[in-house]
C-alpha cells in the first residue's frame, strides 16, 4: 500500500535513511543499455532483460550492452528491494536529489513489485562512468 507521510524535512531524512539502510542493495555487473523496437513488435523477454516499458510508438528493453552503436547510451545499474511494509514514500525523489547534487547528473528509475519479496523494487541507472561514485553516495546514506 502506498504510504502518505506527514512529517518534517528532518523526519523524512531520518525515515528514508532508515529505509535505504534496510533495503537490499545490488550493484549489477556490466554495461547496460536500452534496445528499442516498434510498438507493434514487442521485444523478446530473456533472462538478462531487467525491464521493459513502452510508449505509443516503441518498446524499450533494458539489457546488457552487447554491441556499440550510434547514440546508444551506456549505463551502470544498481537496485533496491525494499523491506516489506517499509514506508519508502518520497524515496526516488530524495535519492535522485542526493545523486544530482553529488554527481551533477540525473538518473533513471524503473520500479516494479514482487510481493513475495516484500513489495517494491527499483532499478537505478546512471552513466556507466559514474556508477562507482553513485554507489559511494548510496553507501554513505546508509547508516552503519
Amino acid at each position: 500500500m502506498v504510504s502518505v507521510s506527514v512529517e518534517t524535512a528532518e523526519q523524512t531524512e531520518e525515515r528514508l535513511r532508515r529505509v535505504i539502510s534496510e533495503a537490499d542493495l545490488v550493484v549489477h555487473d556490466g554495461v547496460w543499455c536500452f534496445e528499442e523496437s516498434p510498438a507493434d513488435q514487442p521485444p523478446a523477454l530473456t533472462g538478462d532483460t531487467l525491464a521493459v516499458v513502452r510508449d505509443q510508438e516503441s518498446w524499450s528493453r533494458l539489457v546488457p550492452l552487447t554491441r556499440e552503436g550510434d547514440g546508444v547510451e551506456r549505463f551502470g545499474i544498481f537496485s533496491f528491494h525494499f523491506a516489506g511494509q517499509a514506508d519508502n514514500s518520497g524515496f526516488v525523489g530524495w535519492l535522485a536529489t542526493h545523486l544530482k547534487a553529488e554527481l551533477g547528473t540525473g538518473v533513471f528509475v524503473i520500479c516494479g513489485s514482487n510481493r513475495a519479496r516484500g513489495g517494491i523494487y527499483d532499478y537505478w541507472g546512471c552513466p556507466v562512468d559514474l556508477l562507482d561514485r553513485a554507489v559511494a553516495v548510496v553507501r554513505a546514506l546508509r547508516p552503519d
